[in-house]
């Protein structure tokens, strides 16, 4: 079994083990309840280069298997996080989550939240509007599970709100630390603000861009390791990608584990991890402000052509 505990790689005084490898193949040489926190977002089905696109039946039956490996790996305080979109044939959408809430049902994990994860940019749908949020399934293992709320508390809206009457009355009626964020974030004028988790995708302008197709964010890793894990724990991310969860569970002082089948990305992923080691590495800081044009840029005014070509509806 692989010893979770002793993989720093010495040369960068960093916890973490990045494997090449088969993630079902991998899972299996994990010891039992050595994980705290799964954070993932497994292939869609959908064709892209890394995957091979089958039945939606075939599909989930062999994400199954590695279900199946990840519960038993998982701690029995431990959470998964397992971040899905659509799978599309034909024109018909499968609301994956939805899929996978039954196999983990049968795993007898117990769902905390439905967490809608929303972002601005994407694929243009021509004949139905076009998806602009994917969801995180937070489950556990147990009703006995790590949940550090002080962590991702956000300000209230009134702070100095306190109660009129009773034995309070003129005490705080809030959390001098915040509110609870709820299972919709939004993080528009600074950290855990308001309501949804409106965390730009990884698309060519982005910062951590690089060549793989459907990238995860590392700011959206960092929500999950922080309120999920406390310093020390291990996350396992078992299609790692290009390692943004390994990168955000290093930065909170947590171990990470990425498993990826593709060497070119692990290869990336290994570059990655040095260059945030030596503090070259460019992400996207928790909690900044997501762009909004001011309407005085070229590119988000509307074009003399359309006005033109348009007047009729321009003067009803």
């Amino acid at each position: 079994m692989v010893q979770l505990s002793l993989f720093t790689n010495a040369y960068e005084q960093a916890d973490y083990l990045l494997e090449c490898d088969d993630t079902l193949h991998f899972l299996k040489t994990v010891a039992d309840c050595s994980i705290q926190l799964v954070v993932t977002s497994p292939p869609y089905n959908i064709g892209k280069s890394y995957e091979s696109r089958v039945s939606i039946q075939d599909y989930l039956e062999t994400q199954k298997t590695v279900i199946a490996e990840l519960v038993r790996v998982l701690d029995p305080r431990g959470s998964i996080c397992w971040q899905v979109g659509n799978y599309v044939n034909d024109g018909e959408v499968y609301p994956l989550d939805i899929y996978y809430y039954n196999i983990f049902k049968e795993f007898e994990l117990q769902l905390r939240n439905r967490i809608i994860w929303h972002f601005g940019h994407g694929l243009h749908a021509t004949r139905r509007f076009s998806g602009r949020y994917e969801t995180i399934l937070w489950l556990t293992k147990t009703d006995d599970y790590v949940f550090n709320l002080d962590n991702v508390r956000i300000p209230s809206k009134y702070p100095n709100k306190r109660h009129f009457k009773g034995d309070k009355k003129g005490r705080l009626s809030g959390n001098p630390l915040g509110k609870n964020p709820s299972d919709f974030w939004e993080f528009l004028q600074q950290e855990w603000e308001a309501g949804i988790w409106d965390i730009p995708n990884v698309k060519s302008n982005h910062p951590e861009k690089t060549i793989h197709p459907c990238q995860f964010p590392v700011e959206l890793a960092e929500r999950c390791v922080l309120a999920f894990t406390n310093e020390g724990d291990t996350v396992l991310d078992p299609y790692a990608g290009v390692a943004s969860t390994v990168v955000a569970a290093v930065k909170h002082g947590r171990k990470a584990v990425g498993v990826e089948r593709r060497q070119e990305y692990v290869d990336i992923a290994k570059q990655r991890m040095k260059a945030f080691i030596d503090g070259s590495l460019r992400t996207r800081p928790l909690g900044k402000p997501v762009y909004e044009p001011t309407g005085r840029e070229k590119i988000s005014q509307i074009p003399l052509e359309w006005l033109t070509e348009n007047s009729i509806y321009c003067s009803q």
